[in-house]
C-alpha cells in the first residue's frame, strides 16, 4: 500500500508538471515523435500461492528466459516532458532448476504514461551529450490469462500504475539504444500469478517488474530530438551596457574612411587614397591645397626645402598613431573592406622605404560560424595580404603568416564588435 501511494504522488507530480511546464522554443527546433522496441525478462512479486513462483527465488535478475516484449510510441511536449503510449507482453511460467510446480499464465498491457527528461532536468550536457536518462510514470490496464496449470483457462482484467527509469546511449541522432528497468502495480489483482485464485491476506494486489533492452528511433527532419536537443542561453543585455555600446559605435564612426574616427577628424572629406596625419588632414608638402599623391608637380618641401627622413623606428611609431597596422573584412571575405584597402598600400610603401623592416600578419575572425570554418577563413585572409606585399616586390622571407581563427576578446552583441574581430593585424619591426 505504501507504494501504491508513493507511486500515486509521482504520477500526480508529473501531470502537475505537464499543466506548468511552457514550450518556449515551440518545438521549432528539435524533432518530438519516437517509437521504441524493448526485449527482456519479468519477475513477478506477488502474489504467487505456495509452490509456485516464476524463477529462482534467490534472484533478482534472471536474463535466461526472455518472456518480455513491448513497443511504444512517444512524442515530447517540450525539451523536458513527453506522453507515452506502450504496449507489452509479459509470459510468466515456471523455469528449470527452480523448484516451482509447473504453470504458465499471459498478460498483455496497454499503458499511458507522462516522461521527464532527467538528463535535461539534471544538466548531463555540462559533462557528456552521450547519455541521457528518462523517468516515467502512469496508468496501465492489463488481461491476463491462465493458459497451463491448476487454474487453466482462468481469466481477469486488472489495472494500475507503472513506473521506471530508462538509460539511453545516444549511438545517431536517430538511433537510441536503451535499457530500461519498470514496476508494473496492478490494483485488486484476484489471480496469483501462477493462475490460481489469490488469497485475501495478499490484500489482492499484484506487482512485477520488467527488465529489458532495446532501440529508439526518432522521426522528424530537424538534427536532434528533444531527448538530446540543448538551446542556446537567452541572455537579456544590461540597458546600461547596450547605451555604453552604441555610444563606441558612434566614435568608431569613420565617414571618409582615412583611419581616423570622425571625432578625432579635422579633414573628414579627404579623397580616397591619400595620406593622412593623426588629426586626418592629408599631407600636403607645399601648401597648395592639393595632397601630394595628387598634385602632379609637387616640390620636395615648402620653398623648395627639402623633407627630413624620418627613422624607421618612428615610420613605426606614425604607423601605429595613423592605424595603419590593421585591416577590417566584411562578414565571410577573404579581401579587405574598401575602408581597409588604403591601407595595404601604406604597408608595401612602409616596407619597400625601409629594408631591413619585417611585417607579421595575424589573421581572425568574428564568433559567428564553426572553430574550423573560421579558422581556415582568417588563414585566407592572411594569406592573400602576403600574396599582394610578395606581389610588389617585397621578400617573402620578410613576411610571416598565422591564421587564428575566432577573435573572442571584442563583444559579440554589436555590430561594431563583430566587426573589429573580423581582421588582419600587421606587426612591424
Amino acid at each position: 500500500m505504501k507504494k501504491t501511494v508513493i507511486t500515486s504522488v509521482l504520477v500526480l507530480t508529473f501531470c502537475s508538471l505537464f499543466s506548468q511546464e511552457k514550450d518556449t522554443i515551440r518545438g521549432s527546433e528539435y524533432n518530438k515523435w519516437s517509437v521504441e522496441f524493448n526485449v527482456g525478462t519479468n519477475k513477478g512479486i506477488k502474489p504467487f500461492s505456495t509452490g509456485y513462483f516464476s524463477s529462482n527465488e534467490n534472484k533478482f535478475f534472471n536474463m535466461s528466459k526472455v518472456n518480455h516484449f513491448d513497443i511504444g510510441v512517444r512524442r515530447m511536449l517540450s525539451i523536458k516532458f513527453g506522453l507515452k503510449f506502450d504496449f507489452a507482453s509479459d509470459n510468466f511460467s515456471n523455469q528449470n532448476g527452480s523448484g516451482s510446480l509447473p504453470f504458465e499464465t499471459q498478460q498483455y498491457r496497454i499503458g499511458l504514461q507522462g516522461v521527464m527528461n532527467l538528463a535535461r532536468v539534471l544538466s548531463f550536457e555540462e559533462f557528456t551529450q552521450r547519455f541521457g536518462l528518462l523517468a516515467h510514470a502512469g496508468i496501465q490496464v492489463a488481461k491476463f490469462t491462465s493458459k497451463y496449470g491448476v487454474s487453466n483457462g482462468a481469466s481477469e482484467n486488472n489495472g494500475g500504475l507503472i513506473y521506471g527509469l530508462t538509460p539511453q546511449i545516444r549511438i545517431t541522432d536517430k538511433l537510441i539504444f536503451t535499457a530500461d528497468f519498470t514496476m508494473v502495480s496492478n490494483v485488486r489483482q484476484h489471480l496469483n500469478w501462477d493462475g490460481s485464485t489469490s488469497a485475501k491476506d495478499n490484500n489482492l494486489t499484484g506487482e512485477m517488474y520488467n527488465t529489458s533492452i532495446g532501440l529508439t528511433y526518432y522521426f522528424g527532419n530537424k538534427q536532434k530530438h528533444a531527448d538530446w536537443y540543448i538551446p542556446a542561453a537567452v541572455v537579456v543585455p544590461d540597458p546600461e551596457v547596450i547605451k555604453h555600446l552604441k555610444d563606441i559605435d558612434i566614435l568608431m564612426k569613420d565617414t571618409d574612411r582615412d583611419g581616423i574616427v570622425d571625432h578625432l577628424d579635422r579633414q573628414n572629406n579627404t579623397p580616397s587614397g591619400v595620406t593622412v596625419d593623426s588629426k586626418g588632414q592629408f599631407i600636403d608638402a607645399n601648401l597648395n591645397g592639393v595632397p601630394d599623391e595628387m598634385d602632379p608637380k609637387p616640390k620636395d618641401g615648402i620653398d623648395g626645402v627639402s623633407k627630413v627622413v624620418i627613422a624607421q623606428s618612428d615610420a613605426i611609431q606614425s604607423l601605429i598613431e595613423k592605424g595603419f597596422v590593421n585591416l577590417f573584412y566584411d562578414l565571410n571575405k577573404d579581401e579587405p573592406n574598401v575602408g581597409s584597402t588604403n591601407n595595404v598600400y601604406y604597408i608595401i610603401k612602409f616596407l619597400k622605404s625601409y629594408p631591413t623592416a619585417k611585417a607579421s600578419l595575424m589573421g581572425y575572425t568574428d564568433v559567428k560560424g564553426s572553430a574550423a570554418y573560421n579558422l581556415k577563413l582568417s588563414e585566407r585572409r592572411v594569406k592573400n595580404i602576403y600574396n599582394i606585399i610578395v606581389s610588389n616586390g617585397i621578400d617573402p622571407k620578410r613576411v610571416t603568416v598565422l591564421g587564428n581563427g575566432v577573435d573572442k576578446d571584442y563583444s559579440t552583441d554589436t555590430k561594431t564588435g563583430l566587426s573589429l574581430a573580423r581582421r588582419v593585424s600587421i606587426i612591424l619591426e
